[in-house]
């Protein structure tokens, strides 16, 4: 296939390099030009284009951006997409980065702005698990503790289609129902981000609240901002889990949240050493 990626950034980069391990020929684009993507070129193989340029015959295009960034796409972006050609969406709404969306704080789910905003169907995906687990994780077809992606959309075809590019880079692909489902794996919700097998998927998703994700999505945005920078980004995601509701104590939990209080201790020590 030939695959446009807007968005360099982690998960961008990443998808671009499973991409090109599966022999597809991929565009990637970026808000500061081509001319910023040589790294990612020579490490992936990816050819950098201008964002004007990412989804032209493509039959694929993964919008990869903070969602602040989706109006400001130009407006002739998806003219010389085909029209079977599917958009993934993997943004996530942070409104101290985004600003304030006054159309998802009324209810509007994330990826329905999104469609809206592009004219353009979408299918929500890879935005419920961490840049490391999407690098490192994936594993062959019926391996133990495959890490499983919700996949949500409104056009049977294009899901099917991007599952099985799901399934190829090695994670099972779940069914997550239309896009109007997609905020079960949200920010917030306990689908987001605690790298689950098929099996662990469908109650994590199940046990979504809508009305306490926001409050509980904030909670953890806070907490992520008050902390070491270094602290390993799994464990990290394990304790913000924890503090905000979504995990009870596990043994992985534990051994997580004893790594981060000693990280913590070790850097005000060496803060108080160094004053």
């Amino acid at each position: 296939m030939k695959i446009g990626i807007i968005g360099a950034g982690n998960i961008g980069s990443i998808l671009a390099r499973h991409f090109r391990q599966l022999q597809h020929t991929v565009l990637i684009a970026n808000s500061r030009g081509p001319e910023t993507l040589s790294q990612i070129a020579r490490e992936t193989g990816a050819i950098p284009v201008p964002v004007s340029e990412a989804a032209n015959g493509v039959d694929l295009l993964v919008l990869t951006i903070p969602l602040k960034g989706v109006p400001s796409l130009p407006r002739d972006l998806l003219a010389r997409l085909p029209v079977t050609a599917p958009i993934i969406d993997t943004g996530n709404y942070y409104p101290p980065r985004d600003g304030q969306i006054a159309e998802i704080n009324s209810g509007l789910v994330e990826s329905e702005w999104t469609s809206h905003i592009l004219g353009h169907p979408v299918i929500k995906t890879f935005n419920s698990i961490v840049a490391d687990s999407l690098m490192r994780k994936g594993l062959p077809k019926g391996a133990k503790n495959r890490i499983a992606l919700p996949i949500a959309g409104d056009d049977a075809q294009s899901k099917l289609l991007v599952m099985d590019l799901v399934e190829a880079i090695g994670f099972d692909a779940f069914d997550a129902g239309p896009l109007s489902e997609s905020w079960r794996y949200q920010p917030g919700t306990p689908a987001y981000c605690p790298d689950p097998t098929i099996q662990e998927l469908p109650s994590l998703l199940q046990r979504a609240d809508r009305k306490k994700a926001p409050k509980s999505r904030d909670s953890s945005s806070k907490l992520l901002g008050n902390v070491i920078l270094k602290f390993p980004q799994p464990e990290l995601v394990r304790v913000v889990r924890l503090f905000t509701g979504l995990d009870t104590l596990k043994p992985r939990s534990w051994m997580a949240l004893v790594h981060l209080l000693f990280s913590v201790a070790g850097s005000r020590f060496r803060n108080s050493s160094e004053s």
